[in-house]
């Protein structure tokens, strides 16, 4: 099995493998191998019982939303470019028909997912796409200027739509605000779609016994927080901001699950993200920090 943070992409797929009608991934369960399947389901109970059972709704309704939001993109204009950081096994690139993507995620999870991706294609699993992996650790300022150049060129002009997810709260909060403000930086960016935590429930209990168990899991335990005001100044005025409640109504049409019950994640979505500020240059409202 493997450790820290690529970790938390197996349980992210298990997740959505468990609620496949509302997260609307079929190919969820695919990007697991088969003989870490088993080792996987013990580990997302284990999880389950420590931290919290309610995973899979989170994290559906997370892809849920972010796969209808970049519907909407390629609706507006086909020739969108689709660019996720924090990429893990997620499987946009192909449930949706960008004719580009770009996947960027840390070495060894970059490489996980171009060996796995050979594997699904030759199998007929997934299908032919022009999706190419990037190795960055986006907690360095050189390597997100090299993303830049890289998006810039792979784009070519045409509108770019940019996914941050499961990533932010991972990083300093330097480094996440640089994060949530690159697609300012790409050019013609169409929509910016963001997953965070909000600095207010950054004493939540699920999220301190989810610190916990990270704990023996080499996953990182630090976490950097949002503002509501903190994503404005970095996107624009105008974002959709949905915590899990707001799409368990969304998609449920009810909340099963109050936020207090679960890991408090909400995800900002900015349609065409202005240029103005420079990330990570003392913006107002910058990103708030619990250690």
């Amino acid at each position: 099995m493997h450790c820290g943070v690529e970790l938390t992409a197996y349980l992210v797929n298990e997740s959505r493998a468990r609620m496949p009608d509302l997260a609307e991934d079929p190919l969820a369960a695919a990007w697991i191998p088969d003989g870490d399947r088993p080792a996987v389901r013990a580990l997302w109970d284990e999880f389950a019982g420590t931290v919290y059972p309610h995973d899979d709704l989170v994290v559906s309704l997370r892809g849920r939303y972010i796969a209808d939001t970049l519907a909407r993109a390629l609706r507006k204009d086909p020739d969108t470019v689709l660019v996720v950081c924090g990429a893990g096994f997620s499987s946009y690139p192909w449930l949706l028909p960008f004719r580009t993507a770009l996947e960027v995620d840390l070495p060894d999870m970059a490489a996980a997912k171009r060996s796995r991706t050979a594997q699904l294609v030759a199998s007929g699993v997934l299908p032919e796409r022009d999706v190419h992996h990037h190795a960055a650790d986006l907690s360095s300022p050189d390597a997100r200027k090299e993303l830049v150049s890289l998006v810039r060129e792979l784009a070519d002009g045409r509108p770019v739509a940019y996914v941050a997810e499961g990533l932010v709260f991972y990083l300093s909060p330097e480094a996440a605000r640089a994060v949530v403000g690159l697609g300012a930086e790409f050019g013609t960016c169409a929509v910016t779609a963001v997953s965070y935590w909000p600095a207010a429930a950054a004493g939540s209990r699920v999220l301190a016994d989810q610190r916990q168990w990270f704990r023996s899991r080499s996953v990182p335990e630090e976490a950097s927080y949002l503002t509501h005001h903190g994503l404005t100044s970095l996107l624009g005025k105008e974002i959709e901001d949905c915590g899990p409640e707001d799409l368990q109504r969304r998609y449920l049409d009810r909340v099963d699950v109050p936020e207090s019950d679960l890991i408090p994640e909400y995800v900002a979505v900015s349609w065409n993200a202005p240029a103005q500020n420079v990330p990570g240059q003392g913006l107002p409202g910058q990103a708030e920090v619990t250690r």
